[in-house]
């Protein structure tokens, strides 16, 4: 009789149907996370509070950034909308949106514009009756910078107008940068093969904001920074003069800064614009940055002024808004892809992060910003 060996004829398979229940299981797992997921996302959405406000220039992609909204959402359940406006309409005209609605807040462009708008309204002047602001302060600011190249910049260090100081470079001798241009002195009479009479090319100050705080800064200079009366009007003359040897000029920074890039050296040897453009620009475009930044200089002017954007909140969803930019990550983002300095003290993050040569962590030599009234008396000398 023939013996079977039973024990090799067992097949060591899975229970039938066990591999499918799994599959199951994880699939039906993962439908029921996604569903929470989706229904914490919805709530989110319908807790999250519209926070309106009127919004100077000069920011619109850091507002509209992905990023930034996404902390505004997750922790602190805000939805910002903005409306575009400009500084002079915001200090003189009703602020309301096009349904007659009031604003959250205001988001001015210039500190200026800012304390203006706390005063009371001259009717004189054809300014309504403002909102009374709750709360406030300065948010996102960036000084005012020189851009240069390479070559300029080593014939202006042999001159003793620009000093290195740890990796940074500083205009030490302003006052005689702005000698040289009103005497009328050509580059060539410095050694640099560029046509022409030495210029710094910035926006119209009449018509610009920009233009309008350099032109502030140059006024601090050339009146050895005696800000009253008496010393603005012994300053004016000079200052018109430099107004005047200027030439041409843009009325918006990025098309200067744009042709400054784009011309090169022989074009452009000097323009006046902020910071934050050149961070700005080597994150947005890193392409033509990397054709430029070896050419490239940043100079920063001693003393230097403030550009601050500030937040004027009218109500408690306002003052929400304005307490998330003490965020960190707010911050650090502002600064490493936009290139605004955010916080107290240099701000909360390390300049290291942007991967651009030549930017200090702090702006130590300073001059106060000008209030208003000597704006208006610089703009209305200038465009006489």
């Amino acid at each position: 009789m023939k013996i079977v060996n039973i024990e090799n004829k067992i097949e060591t398979k899975p229970k039938e149907g066990l591999k499918e229940k799994i599959i199951g299981g994880i699939i039906l797992l993962v439908v029921i996370i996604v569903v929470i997921v989706l229904k914490i996302n919805s709530d989110n959405k319908k807790n999250l509070v519209t926070v309106r406000g009127a919004v100077g220039g000069g920011k619109e992609n850091f507002l509209a950034d992905e990023k930034f909204n996404e902390i505004l959402s997750k922790k602190y359940s805000i939805k910002f909308s903005g409306d575009s406006w400009s500084n002079g309409k915001l200090v003189k005209d009703n602020v309301v949106d096009k349904d007659n609605n009031k604003y959250d807040l205001i988001f001015f462009s210039d500190v200026r514009y800012y304390d203006y708008f706390k005063l009371q309204p001259n009717p004189a002047l054809g300014e309504v009756p403002r909102e009374r602001v709750v709360d406030g302060n300065l948010t996102l600011n960036t000084p005012i910078v020189i851009y240069s190249w390479d070559s300029v910049v080593n014939v202006f260090i042999k001159e003793g107008i620009v000093t290195i100081k740890d990796g940074v470079y500083y205009i030490t001798n302003m006052q005689k940068l702005l000698d040289y241009i009103l005497e009328g002195k050509k580059w060539e009479e410095i050694g640099l093969d560029i046509y022409g009479r030495i210029n710094i090319a910035s926006t119209d100050p009449v018509s610009s904001s920009p233009g309008a705080t350099y032109y502030g800064l140059l006024l601090s200079i050339m009146s050895h920074g005696d800000i009253t009366y008496e010393g603005v009007q012994n300053a004016l003359p000079k200052l018109k003069e430099f107004y005047l040897k200027s030439g041409y000029m843009n009325n918006t920074p990025a098309d200067l800064f744009e042709m400054y890039l784009k011309t090169g050296v022989g074009a452009k040897p000097l323009i006046v614009d902020y910071e934050k453009s050149i961070i700005d620009f080597s994150n947005s475009n890193p392409d033509g940055w990397n054709q430029v930044k070896d050419k490239v200089r940043i100079l920063y002017p001693t003393p230097t002024i403030w550009n601050s954007h500030c937040i004027a909140t009218f109500n408690d969803k306002g003052n929400s808004f304005l307490k998330a930019f003490n965020d960190k990550d707010i911050q650090q983002l502002a600064w490493s892809k936009y290139g605004f300095r955010v916080g107290i003290s240099g701000g909360n993050y390390d300049v290291t992060d942007i991967q651009l040569k030549g930017v200090p962590q702090t702006i130590s030599s300073v001059t106060p910003g000008l209030k208003m009234d000597v704006y208006n008396q610089i703009i209305d000398y200038l465009a006489k």
